[in-house]
């Protein structure tokens, strides 16, 4: 199987991990014995179907850079777009990294404070054979983790609003924050030198009937807040 390119989206602010995040960014926070976050996850991501990493850097990314380097010691080939300052949005850092000409015809994204206990390549393989533009993974929420957004249907997001209030019995899922593109997507949908997100590109797709989707049913964890980031360091199996 050919393994995958993956976006991972490091570039924000991290307000919420203040005091922390005053001196390093999110993804170097450490987790067991001074083992920062940005180890786990890039571990995770060599041993399950990625290759190639594109770090989509902002705050601090001077750091992530200096500590990951070109990904080697990781097995990893790994590179980097910095939106410096003026930071984008999620949507907006794909364009950017397209401009730069990093990113292959097909390619995964995610956060850079988010493990997902998922194989990414069966994700990316799935993606492939789905003959759509765009894939979002999906996990049936009923409203445990954060408020469902998504509604799902035979390997097809019919629709995915973060900000419906009015929702439909059938929107049980929540993005799990792994997704597929084709790069002519990115071309296509995002505007250059635009501030855009991607949940409003995810709902235009859905709408429109071009958004796969791929149902994981482990839960997924973060360290973008307080809890977060303490339920991840009480795992033993990573």
């Amino acid at each position: 199987m050919k393994k995958a390119q993956c976006l991972i989206l490091a570039g924000g602010l991290a307000t919420r991990m203040r005091p922390i995040t005053e001196r390093i960014p999110k993804a170097l926070i450490p987790i067991r014995d001074e083992k920062p976050f940005v180890d786990y996850q890039l571990d995770w991501l060599a041993r399950h179907g990625v290759s190639d990493v594109v770090f989509s850097i902002g705050y601090k990314g001077q750091m992530i850079q200096d500590h990951v380097g070109d990904g080697a010691r990781f097995g990893l080939r790994v590179r980097y777009v910095d939106e410096g300052t003026d930071l984008r949005g999620t949507a907006g850092a794909l364009r950017l990294a397209f401009e730069a000409g990093v990113l292959a015809p097909e390619f995964l994204v995610t956060y850079g404070d988010s493990f997902l206990p998922v194989d990414f390549g069966a994700v990316y393989e799935a993606f492939q054979k789905s003959g759509l533009p765009a894939l979002m993974t999906v996990f049936k929420n009923a409203e445990q983790f954060d408020a469902s957004n998504v509604c799902y249907e035979s390997g097809r997001v019919t629709l995915y609003d973060k900000f419906l209030k009015d929702k439909p019995a059938t929107m049980q899922y929540i993005d799990y924050g792994l997704s597929a593109f084709r790069r002519e997507v990115v071309a296509q949908e995002v505007q250059p030198g635009a501030k855009a997100d991607l949940a409003d590109l995810f709902h235009r797709l859905s709408v429109q009937g071009r958004l796969a989707g791929f149902e994981v049913t482990e839960r997924f964890y973060e360290i973008g807040s307080p809890s977060g980031l303490a339920d991840f360091r009480q795992l033993t199996w990573v």
